[in-house]
């Protein structure tokens, strides 16, 4: 049975006075849903680490004496772009690997293939276009960055898979998430070094932390159609694999930090993450499944607060 939210053309788990309904004509409506912008905080949650990594590019360049500010500027925007391609494109494949799954549980059978109001040919030919998008965006930076993207690839074509033979498909999102992590180095330089090693594996703890608070709200539907994920695996120990995930995330960030020579500012941000982060484990009940969702959101304002600080950072560079 499909809820009545899909009825009246909407999604289960999407705000209902989000700009999607409001702006856009009906008949988008389903094409909007595909690539989650009706509910952002996945492509912002994409583009912390892009941003993150971009200005720690941008402060070791500018202790160098070499910092453009419009070069920086160029390469965030061009970030938010692909970040809200790739994530639409992303969602879109996701959806039609998990067509079956999606019909199973409450919260996703809403969503416009289980429910029926786009078919696999359409939401192929749509993922097709975003791509297009992504790619464009890509054939912006330097050969180096194109050939690092390019790689990406495959971590995000498993990840749909993953929950499927493994208990921990959090760490495949978590190495798909995290790769801008390394984008907006190589943006900046055209190589990598440790610094951004180090951030990306910190975000990938990271993704995984929040993801794993993600995961509760669907644990019930989860177990009866045996789907596994880090929130069933961890279950009443989550408080417990948070406190190491989002430690792991702060000590790599802080070695990432100080490999690069950022200033004290980048680090009073880190410092206010760590306390937010410290919040979160404080205050998660598992078993409530909107505040699950509104701490897992929440981690949204803790990847700003890090880029942030990172680019007051640059003004005392």
């Amino acid at each position: 049975m499909i809820s009545s939210s899909s009825d009246s053309g909407r999604v289960s788990d999407a705000p209902s006075d989000n700009w999607v309904y409001r702006v856009l004509p009906r008949g988008i409506w389903p094409y909007a849903q595909l690539a989650r912008w009706d509910r952002p905080i996945g492509w912002q949650l994409l583009l912390w680490p892009c941003l993150w990594s971009a200005a720690l590019a941008a402060n070791v360049a500018a202790a160098a004496g070499s910092f453009d500010w419009a070069r920086l500027v160029g390469h965030l925007l061009l970030f938010f772009l692909g970040a809200v391609a790739m994530r639409g494109a992303g969602c879109t494949y996701n959806d039609l690997v998990d067509h079956d799954i999606d019909q199973a549980v409450a919260r996703t059978r809403s969503r416009p293939l289980p429910s029926g109001r786009v078919t696999r040919r359409q939401a192929k030919i749509f993922m097709g276009l975003q791509a297009l998008v992504g790619l464009a965006v890509l054939l912006q930076f330097n050969l180096f960055t194109i050939g690092l993207g390019i790689a990406s690839l495959v971590i995000v074509a498993v990840y749909p898979f993953a929950k499927r033979f493994t208990d921990w498909p959090q760490f495949f999102l978590g190495m798909a998430f995290s790769w801008g992590a390394l984008m907006g180095w190589a943006a900046e330089f055209a190589s990598l070094s440790l610094a951004p090693v180090a951030l990306y594996v910190g975000a990938i703890a990271w993704t995984i932390g929040y993801d794993t608070i993600y995961a509760h709200q669907d644990k019930e539907d989860d177990a009866l159609i045996g789907v596994r994920s880090t929130a069933r695996l961890f279950g009443e120990r989550t408080r417990q694999w948070l406190v190491g995930l989002y430690g792991l995330t702060v000590v790599l960030m802080a070695l990432s930090f100080w490999l690069a020579g950022v200033g004290i500012l980048a680090w009073l941000g880190l410092a206010a993450a760590a306390l937010m982060f410290a919040w979160q484990v404080r205050t998660l009940d598992i078993d409530d499944p909107e505040q699950c969702l509104a701490l897992f959101k929440f981690n949204h304002v803790v990847g700003f607060a890090i880029f942030l600080a990172l680019v007051l950072a640059l003004f005392f560079a």
